[in-house]
């Protein structure tokens, strides 16, 4: 990259105005199609690349979209980010990534973000999608926001999710159709949306079925491995054990995984084990694990599209919203009852 290229050059070589590609640069509309195009090959032709403080200084926005997160899966995390800087990266804009602590003073770390970075707008994440107090804090500082997954007043902005329930529904019937009746089931964080709605999912396919959930069967997580190892010793402890334990995502099937193999624990023909999020770890173990597709990066993006965009509701609609859909994939770590 030259980085002595200078937006005068790109004007001389397209034969245009300086102010011509400033807002060629900045995709603003009434620009001519032939216009449009020279300056673009004189872009290309120079390897010119835009200061973004440069441009940020010279307009009303900042080119900067963030991502709020609070989420103990690292996996997660970064299928967020991937996602939302693809689609960024396609407008110009560039992704800040900043954690929130959401046991601690919410407002007192957003505040001094939002001032300091002076952002186009935010994703938010799960749980801080569904704190008020950050909700109330964009609000009041006219930051557009968009939320992945929320479970609360999901007609306060726009979001993207996809169907929680549904998707734990069919793990279940998936392990039920392979002659499972004694399903073990490990919740996710109680502060994230996500796991209430999984486990109604479960809930629901088991008693459809027939088979009522027996409370020592159901064991807090908190979307970690350790807290899926943790979960899973007490599921698995002595003889009266379920003959498959459903986690409310892969982090913590792993940790079902690992308590299983230190117990001599065949997987599958022992214990079938079923995750939730596909996350890469699904794919190195072994047995690979039979787990829910949550299309994750593609959500982050969907988000981000709806920031850049800009999209509102039609008059009496609510603000606007995507529903992306899941996928079951069964690999070798479900198989039929013992």
């Amino acid at each position: 990259m030259n980085s002595k290229v200078t937006i005068h050059e790109v004007a001389r070589l397209s034969g245009v105005s300086i102010k011509t590609v400033s807002r060629v640069l900045n995709r603003e509309p009434n620009v001519k199609n032939d216009t449009r195009t020279r300056v673009q090959e004189a872009v290309a032709a120079l390897n010119y690349r835009p200061n973004i403080s440069a441009r940020s200084l010279a307009g009303s926005k900042a080119y900067l979209i963030g991502v709020f997160f609070d989420n103990p899966s690292p996996a997660y995390v970064t299928d967020v980010q991937l996602g939302a800087i693809a689609r960024c990266r396609e407008e110009g804009y560039h992704l800040i990534v900043e954690p929130i602590d959401s046991e601690g003073d919410v407002a007192a770390q957003v505040q001094p973000m939002l001032a300091t970075l002076r952002m186009d707008g935010v994703i938010l994440t799960p749980p801080v999608c569904d704190n008020p107090t950050v909700l109330d804090v964009l609000e009041a500082e006219g930051v557009p926001y968009v939320r992945l997954s929320p479970d609360q007043d999901r007609g306060r902005s726009a979001h993207v999710r996809m169907d929680d329930v549904r998707a734990a529904y069919e793990m279940t019937a998936h392990l039920i159709g392979l002659g499972h009746v004694d399903i073990g089931f490990i919740k996710g964080h109680p502060d994230h949306g996500a796991s209430h709605l999984r486990y109604e999912g479960y809930a629901t396919a088991m008693a459809e079925h027939g088979h009522p959930v027996r409370e020592d069967r159901v064991e807090q997580g908190y979307f970690s491995f350790r807290s899926g190892f943790e979960a899973a010793e007490r599921l698995l402890a002595g003889e009266d054990r379920p003959t498959a334990v459903f986690a409310s995502n892969d982090d913590m099937a792993l940790g079902v995984m690992a308590v299983a193999n230190r117990l001599r624990l065949n997987v599958p023909e022992t214990l079938s084990v079923a995750g939730f999020d596909d996350t890469p770890g699904a794919k190195v173990v072994w047995p690979q694990l039979t787990t829910v597709r949550q299309p994750i990066q593609a959500m982050a993006a969907a988000a981000a599209d709806l920031l850049l965009s800009r999209t509102t509701g039609g008059e009496g609609e609510g603000p606007p919203s995507r529903l992306l859909d899941f996928e079951l994939v069964v690999r070798e770590s479900t198989g039929p009852a013992r």
